[in-house]
């Protein structure tokens, strides 16, 4: 098999033990990962300390800092056929997806090259006439980067990137569920030519994300994951007071009106909920579709998902591949039955194939009628769909807002002046009109409640990597007056 090493200190490694990977479309081994341990995660953070305070790295000019992710976006779009083999062989996403993401993914890593050396201060209009203030913005320290399997380098550069635009330096945890390609990455980040110390990558359990988080010398931590992961990585955050931003999970409303295209948007939901095989935070996984148009927009939508092209992630005709585990199949197909058990009318879908991998149908619940049906409440993360109708706008936007989710939305109307009713009424952090799951790095992204805080893309995410600094310069020659001298 196979066999992955982690990168700490600019040098790669065995872990101190290691684990095997599952081929998601097989469910055989095919590679050893290592298994970062509680010291190894020490060491990683260690390196990233001692680089941030070196001058290798601290005396960089951020312009440099950019040439530097510049020469690493690069490699990254020169690597990302290879990359994209690995991760599909490693997490089952298919082929045509993981090619055409990765290849963007250098997009991220170009904008915040060249926004490194725009990330500015701010000179105060001071009301004191003999001063001088003004705010530095200076990178925040060590920053733990934890990401999930799914799209794990789109999300990595999306905090790799500004963390390293704004100076800082970074331990970055793969998920213990399909690393390989972010192990390889490290690869990329090495030829980059940054310090030893400054990108540290390795992959481990929740003792190694334990380890990771309440380790006093690291400052931020950038998270995407589920919110119960979440509530342990806030409780280690304790014990060092480093801020946090989290990206989590979604119950994405997709919310169809009566006068919308409905061709195109049946088309953007086939995306939202089935592309990835559903295993995307901003899946837009509860259709909420007017009932005048209801049951003409689900004989379009059950034909089209009934006609998706369900075969290996290596091919590139493929439509839809395995889940990336296991215990992922058998939770998903636990809440189907349970929706089915409430009530729920099944469309199409539902029930787990015979044979190798861990694959599971485009599946449909009609959940019209039961607001409080499991499929309408619990994130799937998977290729499910569940629908529940209503008559008027009003009934559209409580709908929409009866989540603890507020990631993504999408509504689809050819009313200018309805749209911007529902813009201002959703709670979420993203709204897409008349489209789904664009994305962008000048883009801020993320959400609330359940679904997390803190933005990614953008000027914003560089800016949650920086502290501010203000500086107070007295202008008088005058002598301070003694203070305890009255006048």
């Amino acid at each position: 098999m196979q066999r992955f090493q982690q990168y700490i200190g600019g040098a790669f490694e065995d872990g101190a033990a290691c684990f095997e990977s599952l081929d998601p479309a097989t469910g055989t081994a095919w590679a050893l990962m290592p298994n970062a341990s509680a010291a190894d995660v020490g060491r990683a953070v260690d390196a990233a300390w001692a680089a941030f305070h070196a001058p290798a790295w601290a005396g960089l000019t951020a312009s440099a800092r950019g040439k530097l992710l510049y020469k690493l976006a690069d490699l990254v779009q020169a690597a990302a056929p290879q990359l994209a083999a690995l991760e599909t062989r490693d997490t089952g996403k298919i082929i045509r997806e993981t090619s055409a993401q990765i290849a963007y993914v250098a997009e991220y890593y170009r904008y915040y090259a060249g926004l490194a050396d725009k990330i500015e201060g701010a000179h105060l209009p001071i009301d004191k006439p003999d001063m001088e203030v003004w705010l530095r913005r200076e990178p925040i320290g060590v920053v733990a980067a934890i990401v999930p399997w799914n799209s794990q380098l789109f999300l990595s550069a999306v905090k790799l990137g500004p963390a390293l635009a704004a100076g800082c330096t970074v331990v970055l945890k793969a998920s213990e569920d399909g690393p390989a390609p972010m192990l390889e990455f490290a690869r990329l980040v090495d030829q980059a030519g940054f310090p030893p110390g400054v990108v540290n990558i390795l992959t481990g359990g929740p003792a190694a994300g334990a380890a990771l988080t309440s380790h006093p010398k690291v400052a931020h931590i950038a998270f995407t994951g589920g919110p119960e992961t979440a509530r342990h990585v806030v409780r280690g955050s304790a014990e060092n007071l480093a801020s946090t931003s989290l990206e989590l999970g979604g119950k994405s409303p997709f919310i169809v009106f009566d006068d919308a295209d409905l061709d195109s948007a049946v088309n953007a939901q086939i995306s939202g909920i089935f592309a990835a095989t559903g295993q995307s935070c901003v899946a837009g996984s509860r259709l909420i579709i007017q009932a005048s148009v209801k049951d003409a927009f689900l004989n379009k939508l059950k034909a089209k998902a009934e006609a998706i092209r369900i075969a290996a992630p290596d091919q590139m005709t493929t439509e839809v591949g395995p889940l990336c585990t296991l215990r992922q199949r058998t939770r998903i197909a636990d809440l189907v039955a349970q929706s089915l058990g409430q009530g729920a009318q099944l469309v199409t879908g539902g029930v787990v194939p015979d044979g190798p991998g861990f694959y599971y149908p485009p599946t449909i619940l009609d959940c019209s009628g039961l607001p409080d049906a499991a499929g309408l409440k619990q994130e799937f993360f998977g290729p499910v769909l569940s629908v529940i109708s209503f008559e008027t706008e009003a009934q559209a936007l409580a709908l929409a807002n009866d989540t603890v989710y507020g990631l993504a939305s999408g509504v689809f109307t050819r009313s200018l002046t309805r749209a911007h009713r529902m813009i201002r009424g959703i709670r979420a952090g993203v709204v897409w009109v008349n489209t789904y799951r664009a994305v962008s790095p000048i883009a801020p992204f993320g959400g609330h409640g359940l679904s997390g805080h803190g933005r990614e893309g953008g000027l914003a995410a560089a800016l949650d990597y920086t502290t501010v600094k203000t500086v107070w310069l007295r202008t008088s020659d005058d002598p301070i007056p003694d203070p305890f001298v009255m006048r």
